[in-house]
């Protein structure tokens, strides 16, 4: 079978939107190539072992497990991430909330990064703002693991730290950001299936209402700032007015909202002040 009869039946047999793309990225996974390899040799053969890993592979995609956990690997904000079901795969809408903090963030503070998963945020921020020291945390060993493995991998300076929250943040920090879980609970099972059955439950659930994480963060930030603070948020498309309701209870100012490609409220951000 050659490349381009592999990848012709691998994307007929992915029911995605992005099938064509998820059975490139599964072909060139497996064969160790470059994208303009398939169209610049799709006569080239898959040998008979080569041939069934891929269908292998187009299996695992067929019965829902994200091209990302797959391969290994994803990218965020230019960056090639080590991505495994220890860890939320990173969304492109994610960006949104790094763009602002780099744009926004004055020279040379203390950032904090609040349930840092794969570390996609801390890292890309630190990639972009040398200046900037960057902390992230998060409750789950493996999450943290995987962290490293991309501090270490991308070369970056960041340090990470195991901790519920701020549990064991004994630094202040200047900035504090999060995408924290904010599914609401009773959601969950509704999701698709490649989020619900493989992303871990504990980076989805935020609780009830979607907002528990956001009421622990913003009730305790300001033990957490160097003097006045910021704190910046991703959000979920309807969770505007919660959060921004949350902040103004515990006394932040200068809430603002930036939307996403899409149009949707995807990020809050809010100025504590002594």
């Amino acid at each position: 079978m050659t490349y381009k009869e592999a990848y012709e039946k691998g994307k007929n047999m992915i029911v995605s939107e992005e099938a064509g793309s998820e059975a490139l990225l599964l072909l060139e996974y497996l064969m160790n190539t470059e994208r303009n390899d398939l169209f610049i040799h799709p006569d080239r053969i898959l040998d008979e072992t080569k041939e069934k890993e891929y269908f292998d592979l187009i299996e695992r995609r067929q019965k829902g497990e994200p091209v990302q956990y797959i391969t290994g690997r994803t990218f965020f904000y230019g960056l090639e991430f080590v991505c495994n079901r220890s860890v939320l795969i990173p969304r492109f809408d994610t960006e949104i909330l790094v763009e602002r903090i780099i744009k926004t963030a004055p020279f040379g503070l203390k950032l904090l990064d609040l349930c840092t998963g794969s570390g996609c945020i801390a890292l890309a921020v630190k990639d972009q703002r040398k200046d900037l020291t960057v902390v992230g945390s998060d409750i789950s060993k493996e999450a943290l693991d995987t962290a490293k493995v991309n501090r270490e991998k991308l070369n970056l300076d960041a340090e990470f730290i195991q901790s519920d929250l701020f549990e064991n943040i004994n630094e202040k920090f200047d900035i504090i950001v999060s995408n924290p879980p904010y599914i609401e609970r009773k959601v969950i099972e509704g999701l698709e299936e490649q989020v619900k059955d493989f992303e871990p439950r504990s980076a989805l659930d935020g609780g009830v209402d979607g907002l528990d994480f956001y009421r622990r963060i913003i009730k305790e930030a300001p033990l957490h700032f160097v003097n006045d603070g910021r704190v910046m948020f991703e959000i979920g498309y309807d969770q505007k007015e919660g959060v921004s309701l949350l902040l103004e209870e515990n006394g932040y100012k200068e809430i603002n909202t930036i939307k996403d490609l899409n149009g949707l409220d995807r990020v809050v951000t809010a100025v504590y002040e002594r």
